[in-house]
């Protein structure tokens, strides 16, 4: 069984605190230390931030569904690693309050967790994409919806979804995927206007093909193409951005994917 010591808060008012984040790790805290939330951070984009994050010596807790993932994303970084699902409104609340427990709140939440599904309409499983919007859309919404007060109410924070660009133009097969995708951009535009009054900056970011598990089962992984690592570095980047800098979408593609090896 894993066991974590509680993560004293450390916030970017602390001068410097020393944290545990797992059996025998003990690492300090630098003075701009933020409280990260990833969901689905066990594999892919999520891990690759994960780990961004904690190198840069953030305090993370993320989410998974898969008990081995999860566990060996945690012994890799040191994080904080809960087995969730974003489209349970119980497991939601058990986010905030483990992050509450561990941290003492979240300052950037990364809504990350998302699957594909793929159907040309007249064959569409209704059940399926009930299910994908479950996790990719109404996930995101519910678990914001309880992290943003305590954002309110220090007047500062980020929110980061992950959107794709299969949500800036529609494609054969592509009606439940992209069209999760193109829900999360609307969202995300009304969210910077109800936030950006108390100083919390939400941005979308739409990543073209990256190299996934999920990408690699629909046979289109091209080593000339995007990198978990790629997105995780854009997203920090632009995280390290001024307060006063507002970034509001960013669609990432590969520089040039049809390159001959």
């Amino acid at each position: 069984m894993r066991v974590c010591l509680r993560i004293p808060p450390c916030g970017r008012r602390t001068t410097r605190c020393v944290v545990a984040l797992g059996i025998d790790r003990l690492i300090a805290c630098p003075m701009n230390s933020r409280r990260f939330l990833i969901t689905g951070g066990s594999q892919g984009i999520g891990a690759a931030l994960v780990k961004q994050a904690r190198a840069a010596g953030h305090q993370v807790v993320f989410t998974g569904r898969n008990d081995t993932h999860i566990q060996t994303t945690a012994r890799e970084t040191g994080a904080y690693g809960i087995r969730a699902d974003v489209s349970a409104d119980a497991d939601n609340q058990r986010m905030v309050d483990e992050c509450g427990a561990k941290m003492g709140g979240v300052d950037v939440l990364i809504n990350n967790a998302a699957f594909g599904y793929t159907a040309e309409i007249g064959t569409i499983d209704m059940a399926r994409m009930r299910g994908l919007f479950a996790t990719n859309v109404f996930g995101a919404v519910d678990l914001t919806n309880r992290i943003v007060p305590q954002m309110q109410a220090r007047g500062d924070g980020d929110i980061v979804n992950i959107a794709s660009t299969s949500g800036m133009k529609g494609a054969k097969g592509a009606t439940v995927y992209a069209g999760s995708k193109w829900a999360m951009r609307g969202i995300t535009q009304c969210w910077q206007a109800d936030l950006r009054p108390y100083g919390i900056r939400v941005v979308c970011i739409c990543p073209s093909e990256v190299q996934t598990n999920w990408m690699g089962k629909t046979g289109r992984n091209n080593p000339n193409k995007l990198y978990a690592d790629d997105i995780a570095a854009t997203i920090m980047a632009g995280l390290d951005m001024p307060r006063r800098v507002l970034w509001t979408e960013l669609a990432v593609f590969a520089n040039n994917p049809w390159k001959e090896d």
